[in-house]
């Protein structure tokens, strides 16, 4: 299934499997940030350093709420209406890592295309 998921991008991946929460805090050090309805600031408050992690629970259950007592500085939402129970889970991923990236500048992203049938260059700047 996470393959099928990744598609064209399969290449560009490199998965590592943990045994658990406690084995990924023993193997990995960093900065890390709790992804819930319930965080206390939202996800553009913060500054995403090099060698930060962003962790996210199941969609149906979220992260441990001890897990996240323990980290409350770094329990973060994105805003939603009230109503809404939560956010898609690769949805809230997706604009999570965005954030992460517009504060990097993104690297080795591209920032502008182009059409297929035209240029930008052929529009007439005179507006």
């Amino acid at each position: 299934a996470v393959r099928r998921a990744g598609l064209d991008y399969w290449h560009y991946l490199d998965i590592t499997y943990y045994d658990g929460l406690a084995d990924f805090f023993s193997k990995n050090d960093g900065t890390f940030f709790y992804f819930t309805t319930k965080g206390r600031q939202t996800h553009s408050e913060v500054s995403y350093t090099d060698n930060c992690y962003l962790l996210f629970g199941k969609e149906t259950k979220g992260l441990p709420e001890d897990l996240l007592m323990k980290h409350p500085d770094s329990t973060l939402r994105s805003p939603m209406i009230d109503e809404a129970r939560s956010l898609n889970l690769s949805n809230s991923v997706a604009i999570a890592a965005y954030e992460v990236l517009r504060q990097w500048d993104y690297p080795e992203l591209l920032n502008k295309g182009e059409l297929h049938n035209h240029k930008w260059s052929e529009i007439n700047n005179c507006t």
